[in-house]
This record gives C-alpha cells, structure tokens and sequence, in this order.
C-alpha cells in the first residue's frame, strides 16, 4: 500500500529543488554544450546511479552516519573534484576527450561512455549536499504504518524520474547554447566555457 497524497505532495517539492541549478545540472549543462544531449546521456545515466544510491542510503539511514562522519568520504569527494576540475582545464585548452576538435587541434578521442558514466556517478555520489538533502526531504514523505519497501521505490521512481527530465532541460539548453557560441566566437569559446562549468563543478564538488 500506498500513502498516494504523500506521493503527490512529493513531486512538486522534488521538481522544485532537482530543477534548481546544482552540481549535476551544471555538470548536464557542460555535457550538453561539448558532447552534445545524446552522448551526456552515459553521463545522465551514471548520475541516476548514484541518486539511487544515495536515495536508498538515506532511507535506511546509512547518509546519517555518513554526515556524523564526514572523513569517510571526504578523500573520495576530494578526489572527484580534482578530476573534474582536471577535466574542465583539459577542456578549455581545447584538450582532452571531452572538449569539441577545434580544427586540427585534436588531443584525443571522444570520451568513453564509462568515463561520461562515471563523471556522473562521482558527481551524485561524493556531493554531501545531495545527502543531507535526501535525509532531510524523504523521511516526511514515509508513511510510518505502511510497509517501507513499495514507499521507497515509489519515492525512488519519482526522484529519478524528475531527475532525468531536468538533466534534459539542462543538457538541451547546454546544445543551444552550444549552436549560439559557435556562432559568435567558434569552438574555442564553446570549449572555454565548458570548461569553466566543469571546473566550477569539481571545486563546488571539493569544497561544498
């Protein structure tokens, strides 16, 4: 069974604050403008691991003692901050897997899937606003009388379901504004601002 005006409340509160510029719209928003929607989908996809991941933990309370504890993945939030931030240089230099070609200036290949996976999945998961915000948000929408598993995958559902449609408004604009940058100032621009999002993302991510 089903607390169905729990639910209901529920959406409009998640979509208000998914749809709120953060890490992971900042990081759809880069992905957009420099490998373009289809391809930040890997990216999306890891990304709603790692909600899934931390949703699920809240719940049954492991982002509680995650927060009491904020050693324990510190080093690994530190670290994926670096990278990104790594990334985001890499990509204003015109660099790298993740920046466009710009002419004859290539360094490499497209990025994997898995690494556009796994930028996603860090971002999610080493965010420790992300956990305190799941800590805070789920439990007033958990029945206590109803049986626990079918409220939490619904909740589940709906997170990631919101999710993915705000990690595509993001993405898209990110194309857009892609398709006017290199009107204006060519594929170096495009890169530079790219990678200035990305930046922002891994020390946001580092120092939150």
């Amino acid at each position: 069974m089903l607390n169905w005006p729990l639910l209901s409340a529920f959406i409009p509160t998640f979509f208000v604050v998914s749809i709120t510029p953060g890490m992971c719209m900042t990081l759809a928003l880069s992905m957009g403008i420099t490998v373009g929607v289809r391809r930040a989908m890997w990216m999306m996809a890891g990304e709603l691991v790692g909600v899934t991941v931390v949703a699920t933990s809240a719940a049954v309370g492991v982002a509680a003692l995650m927060l009491q504890y904020p050693a324990a993945f510190a080093l690994f939030k530190y670290a994926g901050g670096a990278y990104l931030a790594w990334l985001g240089v890499q990509m204003w230099r015109s660099k790298g897997r993740m920046a466009m070609p710009e002419g004859e200036n290539i360094s490499g290949g497209e990025a994997s899937r898995w690494q556009l996976a796994t930028q996603g999945f860090v971002t999610a998961i080493a965010n420790p606003k992300g956990w305190a915000f799941f800590v805070v948000l789920l439990p007033p929408f958990i029945d206590s009388s109803l049986p626990m598993a079918p409220q939490l995958t619904a909740l589940i559902v709906i997170i990631l379901v919101l999710e993915f449609v705000c990690l595509q408004l993001y993405a898209h604009g990110g194309k857009n504004l892609s398709r006017a940058l290199s009107r204006r100032g060519g594929v170096k621009t495009v890169n530079r601002v790219a990678g200035s999002l990305m930046m922002l993302v891994g020390f946001w991510l580092a120092f939150a």
